[in-house]
């Protein structure tokens, strides 16, 4: 599949130039860096898109189309890529074939679950290109005239028609440009306007009369489930959105749909005078099994990053064998078989399931009578609870004997330490200041022990790895400098940590115990 990040903006003719029907595409001399154009002859284009009966690609500002014509035919699958702006969109491309590829199906289960996907709209257009050349004749940006007729599929009567300018930037162009063309094409007498319109999907889905709600987004009040529950559907959101950038391998999605898996969990499991647990407990258990199975991706990403690093750093001289070769297979074998098993997962029907029940939970959230409190009392009592829990954590970590004990006890204050960040974080639109407080303090000691067991799991390697260099008749000497570097940052980080673990418990002064807890 071919992937390409479209920037494109979307004009409109004003009133006065609609009615008049005096369309056309600006000259655009005088714009800044443009030093010429070149006009295309019109082609035709039909495009069919494709979404759930209840539109959900379309909810979130995604389209899946087959398109015929043009010098791109094919099916076309274009994700968000910048919240803030609609214009910014990866589009994923695939040869044409009569139903949706499985590639591109892929990348949409997250949302589309057991939906099936059909025809939506077709939609024909008649489109008119003028490139915009720099001075050297590369190609700047495509303005095109699109004279749009659509319809939607199998709903006699439901069609519409438009005519709109799109300015799409070439590959490689300077988003500036666009910002330069802008003033022509909406200056006075120009007849053009900013459309209103994110897509052609979305007009003719609102000019037929089925364009999607606006979806839910979360109980109004400031009671502490609402509370509770615009964090947790922040987090499912999050889960769903990061499954195509996962399936993608983009640049640490594994890692960011792990944390909103750990978050959901930590959730349920802190608020639970908020949200019942017997409801909530099984829910948990599946994203304790999900976070295992990102987890198993991601420790080998970041193995392999944080050998490479250390390897960088070795000195030329203590560089005995073939210790660069080692390496570099040690850590490509171990991302291919985890990044094969967590593409099983996403594609199994265990993730699908656990993705329809927490849009079901969120749809009929299981609240207990403390949800209907106001959120001070009930929300800092959770992160009181959960500070205690983790202040034994830490207090057993700070008492072990030096070696693989406290190695295992640091590793379990840091699970207690993220519970009580995520805790505070998401209790933060409730208690302010001392909420943020505490969850950024809690985030530096989270970092540290991060370090520490990225350390006892990089020394884990390393003597696997040695091992492998023996048997195979090579120097180990070089793993065992590193084991020992790795040794002694991990004592650094030990050493660090009681002097910051005294401003996380100042940091837990306003939520301390003032009554009897229930």
């Amino acid at each position: 599949m071919a992937q390409v990040r479209e920037i494109e903006r979307k004009y409109e003719p004003t009133p006065q130039a609609a009615a008049a029907g005096t369309v056309t595409l600006p000259s655009c001399a005088g714009v800044p860096g443009v030093a010429g154009t070149v006009d295309e002859p019109p082609v035709e284009l039909d495009a069919t898109y494709y979404d759930t009966p209840d539109l959900r690609l379309a909810a979130d500002r995604i389209t899946l189309r087959r398109r015929t014509g043009g010098s791109d035919a094919g099916w076309h699958l274009k994700l968000p890529a910048d919240p803030a702006d609609p214009g910014v969109r990866d589009e994923i491309q695939a040869p044409l074939s009569p139903g949706p590829p499985r590639e591109l199906a892929g990348l949409v289960r997250s949302r589309v679950r057991a939906q099936p996907l059909v025809p939506l709209v077709r939609l024909r257009q008649r489109r008119t290109v003028r490139r915009l050349l720099d001075a050297d004749g590369a190609s700047l940006v495509e303005l095109s005239l699109d004279e749009v007729r659509a319809e939607r599929c199998g709903t006699e009567g439901a069609a519409t028609a438009w005519t709109e300018v799109e300015a799409e930037l070439a590959e490689d162009a300077d988003p500036a440009v666009l910002d330069a063309l802008e003033p022509v094409l909406t200056a006075d007498g120009s007849g053009l306007r900013r459309s209103a319109a994110p897509s052609k999907l979305r007009r003719a889905l609102e000019e037929t009369g089925a364009a999607p709600g606006a979806g839910d987004g979360g109980q109004d009040g400031g009671s502490a489930g609402a509370v509770v529950l615009r964090h947790v559907r922040t987090q499912v959101r999050a889960l769903i959105e990061l499954d195509p950038a996962v399936r993608r391998d983009v640049h640490d999605s594994v890692h960011r749909m792990r944390v909103a898996t750990r978050r959901l969990r930590s959730a349920f499991r802190s608020f639970g005078r908020v949200l019942e647990p017997e409801a909530t407990g099984p829910v948990g258990d599946e994203l304790a099994w999900l976070a295992r199975e990102l987890g198993a991706d991601r420790d080998q990403e970041v193995l392999a990053a944080r050998l490479t690093d250390r390897l960088a750093g070795l000195p030329d001289q203590l560089r005995h064998g073939p210790v660069d070769e080692r390496l570099r297979t040690f850590c490509a074998g171990g991302r291919t078989g985890s990044r094969g098993r967590l593409l099983a997962v996403l594609d199994s029907d265990r993730y699908l399931e656990l993705l329809e029940t927490l849009t079901g939970l969120l749809d009929a959230p299981p609240l207990r009578p403390a949800a209907h409190a106001a959120p001070g009392e009930v929300l800092a009592r959770a992160v009181r609870r959960d500070h205690e829990r983790l202040a034994r954590r830490v207090d057993e970590a700070l008492a072990a004997p030096a070696g693989d004990g406290r190695d295992r006890a640091l590793h379990e204050a840091r699970k207690a330490v993220k519970r009580a960040r995520y805790a505070a974080e998401a209790a933060r639109p409730a208690l302010g200041a001392p909420a943020k407080q505490y969850a950024a303090v809690t985030t530096r000691v989270q970092e540290l022990l991060g370090d520490h067991q990225d350390s006892v799991l990089v020394r884990r390697a390393l003597l696997r790895i040695a091992a492998q260099a023996h048997a195979a008749g090579e120097p180990s000497f070089p793993y065992g400098v590193l084991y020992e570097r790795e040794a002694a940052l991990a004592q650094a980080r030990e050493a660090e940590l009681p002097g910051l673990w005294a401003r996380v418990v100042r940091a837990a002064g306003p939520f301390r115990r003032t009554a009897p807890e229930e």
